[in-house]
C-alpha cells in the first residue's frame, strides 16, 4: 500500500495477491488490466449506472455486480447491453467484481479488456463479499498514527500509558503484567481509527518484547506466559504519566473529566503525579476500575458530591430551626 501525503492508496494487483483465496477471486480479463489503483473503503453497486442513470455514479469505487444486476443485465437486449455497459465502463472504475460466480455476458469481458477495467468473479455471496472487502479495505483506509507509550489491558479497560522518557512506562507495565494485567505494546503505540474507535497495537510483529531500564530487553510472553500478551485493544483511556511537582493543581475530587483528541476521536486522559515509594500500578487498576464504573452509571466523585450536599441541606435546616425557636 502506497501513502501519498494524506491519500493513501492500495494497486488492484496488490488486492488480487492479498485477498485472492479469501475471497475466491478470479481474473477473468486480460492482466494486464489490473493496473489501477484503490483510492477509497467504499464499495459501489452500480444497478442504477446499468438502468442509465449516472448522475450519481460512484465510479471511483470497486463496483460489485450480485444477481440482481447480472439478472438485469441478460433481460436487455444486444444493443441495449451494449449501449448501458459502454456508457459505464467509459468511466476510470478501478475493478469489478461478480459473486456467486455468475455467469457474465460476453460484452462486458470485450469492453473491459478494451478499456482496461478488470474484472474478478467470486464463488462468495454478494453479502459476504461485500462485507469481507469492506473491512479489509477500511482497515487498509483507516487513519493511523504512532506515538511513543505503552498500551496496557487492565480489566478489559484499554490504558495508554504516555510520559516523557524514563518516567517509568515499561516498569510500570511490567508490573502490570505481573499482576495477572495483559501487555499489548511497550514504548511504541500504533493507533488506528476504526469506526470512531481507536485501537492500538504494535508497530511490528517481532513479538512482546519490553525494554527495561538496568536489566534491557525481556520476552514477555516467554516470561509471564501467552495470557499475558494480545495482539491488539481498544484504547479506551490515556494515562499521562508526569512527575509530581509542589506547585501544581492536581485533580482532588474528579468531577472535571479532561479528554484528549486522537485522530478526531475524544478519550477521558488522566495527568498522574508519580513520586517515589507510590504504587502506581495498583492506582492504574484502580482507573480501570471507576472507568468500568462510569459506563455502568456510577460515578464516585458525583454521588460523593450529591451526598455532601444532602448533609449540608440537612444541617443548614437544623440550624434555621434552632434560630427560629424562641429563647
Amino acid at each position: 500500500m502506497l501513502k501519498v501525503g494524506n491519500m493513501k492508496k492500495i494497486s488492484v494487483k496488490e488486492l488480487y495477491e492479498l485477498k485472492r483465496k479469501e475471497l475466491s477471486l478470479t481474473l477473468i480479463t486480460h492482466p494486464k488490466t489490473m493496473q489501477g489503483e484503490i483510492t477509497t473503503s467504499f464499495l459501489n453497486r452500480p444497478g442504477l449506472a446499468l438502468a442509465g442513470y449516472m448522475d450519481r455514479f460512484d465510479y471511483n469505487r470497486i463496483q460489485i455486480l450480485g444477481e440482481t444486476e447480472i439478472s438485469y443485465l441478460q433481460s436487455l437486449s444486444e444493443e441495449v447491453l451494449y449501449s448501458n455497459l459502454k456508457e459505464v465502463l467509459v468511466y476510470d472504475i478501478p475493478a469489478i467484481i461478480i459473486s456467486k460466480g455468475l455467469s457474465v455476458p460476453k460484452q462486458i469481458e470485450f469492453l473491459a479488456n478494451e478499456l482496461m477495467i478488470p474484472i474478478f468473479l467470486s464463488r462468495l455471496s454478494t453479502d459476504k463479499l461485500f462485507n469481507s472487502l469492506r473491512i479489509f479495505l477500511q482497515s487498509i483506509f483507516a487513519d493511523s498514527k504512532t506515538i511513543h507509550g505503552t498500551l496496557v489491558d487492565v480489566f478489559g479497560v484499554g490504558i495508554l500509558l504516555t510520559g516523557k522518557s524514563g518516567i517509568g512506562k515499561s516498569e510500570c507495565a511490567l508490573e502490570l503484567v505481573e499482576r495477572g494485567q495483559r501487555l499489548i505494546t511497550d514504548d511504541v503505540v500504533k493507533i488506528t481509527s476504526k469506526e470512531d474507535t481507536l485501537i492500538g497495537s504494535a508497530t511490528n510483529d517481532y513479538g512482546h518484547y519490553m525494554e527495561v531500564r538496568g536489566i534491557g530487553l525481556i520476552d514477555v510472553a516467554k516470561m509471564f506466559g501467552i495470557q499475558a500478551v494480545r495482539m491488539s485493544k481498544r484504547i479506551d483511556v490515556q494515562i499521562e504519566l508526569m512527575p509530581w511537582k509542589d506547585n501544581m493543581d492536581y485533580e482532588r475530587i474528579g468531577l472535571s473529566n479532561n479528554f484528549v483528541d486522537v485522530l478526531g476521536i475524544n478519550i477521558p486522559i488522566i495527568y498522574l503525579p508519580i513520586s517515589p515509594g507510590k504504587n502506581v500500578a495498583v492506582i492504574i487498576e484502580v482507573v480501570a476500575m471507576n472507568h468500568i464504573s462510569k459506563l455502568f452509571g456510577y460515578d464516585a466523585a458525583k454521588e460523593y458530591t450529591r451526598k455532601l450536599q444532602i448533609d449540608l441541606k440537612r444541617k443548614s435546616s437544623i440550624r434555621e430551626k434552632k434560630l427560629d425557636e424562641p429563647e
